[in-house]
């Protein structure tokens, strides 16, 4: 899988972003992606992903594995500290299905047409959850996009736990004041569809209920985001689950700046 065409480094960082360019790197994205969700956020793996430790499904084979890496760590898989998995829509159109659909009736999206890719599985290692890591990230998405003409993005973002309950005030606010409009909202597969309104609009605090958010559905938030219509529980991720959707013109517009000054540096292969 070849890598981005464009490495980009964050002012004053010494982190990379590119694609994964070898099976080495992908192993290294899946075994990061073990790490986090099932070793720390107690995910329930599969026995063969528990006895290699890796994170891993069919839609790895056909994504492409958007990588964050940290030369001083070393060469190929040792640098990896972060990764996305984004599907175009030729891709996912391709294969039959994207992994949004198993828990999303998503054809309003599909029907709409134009360019769109499907974000998921984003996750950093611990000791690099800082603002510097994620704006070298989402240097990578934006020039993904401009680069490919992506439109729209959407994919699934989870909320920790299972209890709808104790995520009433976080749901009904993405419900009210984020829901996507009508024509492209993806809703919840009537078996896994749990309702976000659980509190009344008039009931909540914006400013408190967006600060209580996770940090990445903030960042979609402040993109412009939406989210569908109902959550999902996501019993092996231990995670409530959310459909966002964010189309691409905040994003392009925000590193447009920084993708003209790195837009002439050669990636590898």
């Amino acid at each position: 899988m070849s890598s981005l065409e464009n490495e980009v480094e964050a002012a004053g960082s010494r982190l990379e972003v590119r694609l994964a360019a070898n099976e080495e790197e992908i192993l290294a994205a899946q075994a990061l992606r073990y790490r986090v969700f099932y070793e720390e956020m107690g995910a329930k793996p599969t026995p063969e992903m528990a006895a290699r430790h890796s994170d891993f499904d069919p839609f790895d084979a056909i994504c492409d594995h958007l990588l964050v890496l940290d030369p001083a760590r070393g060469a190929g898989g040792k640098a990896v500290v972060g990764t996305y998995r984004l599907i175009r829509r030729e891709v996912g159109e391709a294969h039959g299905k994207f992994y949004t659909a198993s828990e999303y009736d998503i054809s309003k999206i599909l029907a709409k047409g134009g360019k769109f890719m499907e974000l998921g599985r984003s996750c950093v290692d611990k000791d690099y959850r800082t603002g510097a890591t994620m704006q070298v990230m989402w240097s990578g998405i934006a020039n993904y996009v401009w680069d490919r003409g992506i439109e729209l993005m959407f994919g699934c973002a989870s909320l920790p736990g299972t209890d709808p309950a104790a995520l009433s005030t976080q749901l009904s606010y993405l419900y009210h004041y984020h829901l996507a409009p009508a024509e492209i909202c993806p809703r919840a597969l009537d078996a896994l569809y749990v309702d976000m309104n659980l509190v009344d609009k008039d009931s909540l605090n914006p400013r408190r209920s967006l600060a209580s958010l996770p940090p990445l559905i903030k960042g979609y938030l402040r993109l412009g985001g939406f989210v569908g219509d109902g959550a999902v529980i996501d019993h092996q991720f231990n995670t409530t689950d959310v459909c966002v959707m964010v189309k691409t013109e905040l994003v392009t517009a925000k590193y447009a700046k920084h993708y003209d000054r790195t837009r002439d540096i050669p990636g590898g292969q």
